[in-house]
């Protein structure tokens, strides 16, 4: 939804800022305006600079970075000059945060403390800025936990942060946000972690609020298409620079920089197939001086080239369908006892995966999309035995892998993987890359000696676009494009036929997830791999997949052809996720 801002007159005016970390900048001679009663939507990768910015406005940057230049004015009144923010102490700014400025973190939980109650912790801003008695505190929070929708105000109010789901704590972190009615909200990336369908009813309540309270929101994301949602305007970062910003209406229809066009276009479009996904190396390079080199692509007609014909798709759903099962599940179980009485007797169970039956053709994608707590993850472990299934059956090339022993189990693994949703979870930090790729290969036994394994591990890092020298590095120095990429090549030093990605693109930026689906894609057609893949995002599913499974609550809602699921859903489950994917509006 487009909208209009409701008045010219700006509220903060950044000029010429730029925060530097030990000499190195982040953020380089920026200059913005936010306009009273609008929401500024600010997007870049990781690593534009955008966070880094909101910071700045906070005054929260961190020793050694520093603002090293420019101005943040802000308009408290307009009869009197404006108040420049880096020149308040730190004792004036604290009274400023939450009372005239407020922010919105990316991540509630590390934002939250584990160790207060939800309740206490808006509370203690309220009496901490308003001077309120606890029994006033106590009833505003519940008026603000009742104005962002929280259910059931009054137990929220005694539970702690691990007791709520992700859209709870995120509207935990909203209210405590608005306690004060700051006339400024920064909202630094709040839905990134959320499924799609609770980040549509985020975005539709932070609307809702900017305009009953008139208040300015800046809000930052990586993803143009939720900008489309909520902003009035947007600003585009790219390294530590504002390269393009105007209204959404005008940057989505007319982009002008290479980088902007590169943002809209990666998003997998919602009306039609292709063979790959447009990246921002379609649009621009960068020369060894560190300048951009615009290539001139229109957004599109780089779709419409990429764009596969209705033939093409028709031809790979027969051949698929001609192809022998190489998985077939049927009536699988996986529970856990939600509740035991003081003799350790079950009394409950959570039926996380729930009576599931699917075949998986040779050569075939096929898509897993639900909401978190649906059990999608949880069946995907449970196909590779990572957890063990409560009942069913789970017949690989017709063996069935619950009845297995342990040796025989260990022994197939090689040739059933999984791409883990945290790569850098899943990298040993103490390993180097070529380790952890060597690792495996050494455990199975593959190749005559190391030198060989070394040869294959370097093979394996120039098929997913890494160098030989990355072979000697650690995890922390890659970015989170790059180590998905080094988990990929770890899953694929072992030839397996089969491979899981469990939410693979979900932490990434749309531009660096648009890479990794098009290596993922390109690597199927390369080596006929068989894939299973793990997603709360309907697009992104649609993309890669032939086929789709709807998981909700432990059972399968729909399943289909990925394009006769998503253009003709039956549930009315699936027709919400449809619903709640951010629409691209380039023309």
């Amino acid at each position: 939804m487009l909208t209009s801002a409701t008045t010219q007159q700006t509220l903060l005016s950044i000029r010429n800022l730029t925060v530097s970390f030990a000499g190195h900048q982040a953020v380089k001679d920026i200059s913005l305006d936010v306009r009273k009663g609008e929401i500024m939507g600010i997007v870049g990768e990781s690593g534009s600079g955008k966070s880094v910015t909101s910071l700045a406005l906070m005054r929260l940057i961190q020793s050694p970075g520093l603002i090293s230049a420019g101005s943040l004015l802000y308009q408290v009144d307009p009869e009197k000059p404006p108040v420049n923010l880096p020149d308040l102490s730190e004792s004036e700014m604290r009274k400023w945060r939450g009372n005239e400025i407020a922010m919105i973190f990316q991540e509630p939980m590390t934002a939250l403390n584990p160790l207060h109650t939800c309740g206490a912790q808006v509370m203690e801003v309220l009496r901490l800025h308003k001077k309120v008695s606890a029994s006033e505190a106590r009833e505003q929070t519940l008026a603000l936990f009742r104005q962002v929708r929280l259910p059931d105000p009054e137990k929220i109010l005694h539970r702690y942060p691990h007791q709520l789901s992700g859209g709870q704590k995120q509207r935990v972190m909203i209210a405590m946000a608005i306690s004060c009615q700051p006339r400024l909200l920064i909202a630094d990336e709040p839905t990134t972690a959320l499924d799609v369908t609770v980040q549509k009813t985020i975005l539709a309540l932070l609307k809702e609020l900017q305009q009953q309270t008139g208040m300015s929101v800046v809000f930052i994301t990586h993803d143009l298409g939720v900008i489309a949602e909520i902003a009035d305007r947007v600003a585009v970062m790219y390294k530590g620079q504002i390269v393009e910003q105007g209204s959404v209406q005008e940057i989505f229809t007319h982009p002008q920089h290479p980088y902007t066009k590169g943002l809209l276009a990666c998003r997998p479009p919602l009306d039609k197939r292709l063979y790959r996904l447009p990246v921002t190396h379609d649009f621009m390079e960068v020369d060894t001086a560190g300048q951009i080199q615009e290539k001139g692509q229109a957004v599109q007609s780089l779709v419409q080239s990429l764009e596969i014909p209705a033939e093409k798709i028709i031809l790979r759903e027969q051949y698929i369908a001609q192809q022998p099962p190489l998985l077939e599940v049927k009536d699988l179980h996986t529970w856990f006892p939600a509740s035991r009485n003081i003799f350790g007797k079950v009394l409950s169970w959570t039926k996380a995966v729930n009576g599931v039956s699917f075949t998986v053709k040779e050569g075939e994608t096929m898509g897993l999309v639900g909401e978190s707590g649906c059990g999608k993850t949880t069946l995907g472990r449970t196909l590779l035995r990572l957890t063990p299934p409560t009942g069913g059956s789970i017949l690989y090339k017709g063996k069935d892998l619950c009845q297995l022993p342990a040796s025989e189990m260990r022994d197939l693994r090689k040739e059933l993987q999984i791409i883990f949703q945290d790569p850098y979870s899943s990298l040993n930090p103490r390993l180097t890359v070529g380790q952890a790729i060597l690792e495996p290969l050494q455990v199975h036994g593959l190749y005559a000696n190391d030198r060989q394994r070394k040869e294959k591990v370097q093979e394996l890092l120039d098929k997913v676009n890494l160098l030989p020298e990355h072979y000697y590095r650690y995890p922390h120095e890659f970015s989170g494009g790059q180590r998905q990429r080094i988990v990929i090549a770890r899953a694929l030093a072992l030839q397996p036929s089969f491979i899981i990605c469990d939410e693979s693109v979900a932490a990434l930026d749309v531009s660096i997830q648009a890479q990794v689906l098009n290596l993922l894609m390109r690597l199927r057609e390369e080596f006929g791999f068989t894939y299973i893949f793990i997603s709360h995002d309907l697009s992104v599913v649609r993309f890669i997949s032939d086929r789709m499974i709807v998981m909700n609550k432990g059972r399968i809602e729909e399943a289909g052809l990925a394009d006769q699921v998503y253009e003709h859903p039956q549930s009315a489950y699936t027709k919400q996720l449809i619903s709640s994917i951010p629409k691209n509006i380039y023309a």
